[in-house]
């Protein structure tokens, strides 16, 4: 599932204005669900005005992808640039790729041929992914930071680009891993969701970060929905669980739904500014929707987990 970023885009000149009530609507992934992947959603200074951009990860047996998509100003429009993350001897992952966005040319400059991996389609260090608009770097990922300055020959963006989403589909049996970062001052967490929903004991259901269990579900078959705030570093994460589909889909395909929001719930007078909500549409998705500044905007991490037999 995808989610499509659609807040307005804001010319440069202005400050990062707010956006009225709009919704992250549903599109088709350039993957196969069954593909790992990884998509964050940012915002980002590209030709002259603040755009949605969009970074996924897709890795399977026999392909390893990176999609770049930058909307236009309007958001009708969409551009894109696609890096092939193969291994194969004579393919080079260090490369180079020009693209326009709304008749500006957009440079892409990549180094992943010292990439770590950690068991997730997205590199976990020694690498580098850097987007260059007007001799500016507006969005860099990974950590060679110096090497992709030096490369591009440009400059720091004068505002970084701002994660407001990134959402992971992962596959496991019992056990299913991801990192975020809740804090900008610190260093990625990592998440852990152990369960044992099969065998002659009731269900249960573990959700622990940087290796301490802050929730324990007891009785899973009938607390398989609900939420609860956690301390992590002495700051609130809101952490909501729905897994239905693990217990009671007759197939057993469905995923295990988790998020995780920075911050403390918030009071029900204050939901209508609320930056991410929550809502079921008529075929059970979720959809999320922004009403609030983007200057503001809460990052928020949406973990799709598939079991696998």
């Amino acid at each position: 599932m995808a989610f499509h970023r659609s807040f307005r885009a804001q010319p440069v000149s202005s400050s990062q204005g707010s956006s009225s009530a709009e919704r992250i609507t549903e599109e088709p992934l350039p993957c196969k669900v069954t593909h790992s992947t990884v998509t964050c959603f940012y915002q980002a200074n590209v030709a002259g005005f603040w755009r949605n951009v969009s970074i996924l990860w897709c890795k399977n047996l026999m392909n390893h992808s990176l999609h770049i998509t930058v909307d236009s100003v309007g958001g009708e429009l969409q551009y894109n640039c696609k890096v092939d993350v193969k291994p194969w001897h004579f393919w080079s992952k260090k490369g180079y790729k020009t693209f326009e966005v709304d008749g500006s040319q957009v440079e892409l400059y990549w180094d992943l041929r010292s990439a770590k991996f950690a068991g997730s389609p997205e590199p976990s260090s020694d690498y580098y992914v850097a987007l260059v608009s007007d001799e500016e770097v507006v969005m860099l990922l990974g950590d060679y930071k110096k090497k992709a300055y030096k490369r591009t020959k440009s400059r720091p963006a004068l505002v970084e680009a701002m994660l407001l989403v990134k959402k992971e589909n992962v596959f496991a049996k019992k056990s299913f891993s991801t990192k975020a970062r809740f804090d900008e001052k610190r260093k990625d967490s990592e998440i852990v969701v152990d369960s044992s929903t099969a065998g002659p004991n009731d269900p249960e259901m573990w959700i622990s970060i940087d290796g301490i269990v802050l929730i324990h579900v007891k009785n899973l078959q009938w607390k398989f929905r609900g939420n609860q705030t956690v301390m992590v570093n002495k700051q609130p994460v809101q952490v909501f669980w729905d897994v239905h589909d693990w217990l009671f889909s007759g197939s057993g395909s469905g995923p295990g739904l988790f998020i995780f929001k920075p911050g403390p719930p918030e009071a029900e007078s204050e939901k209508e500014g609320s930056a991410v909500e929550g809502c079921d549409s008529d075929d059970g998705s979720v959809g999320y929707y922004s009403t609030m500044n983007i200057a503001t905007f809460e990052f928020c991490l949406i973990l799709y987990a598939y079991k696998i037999e």
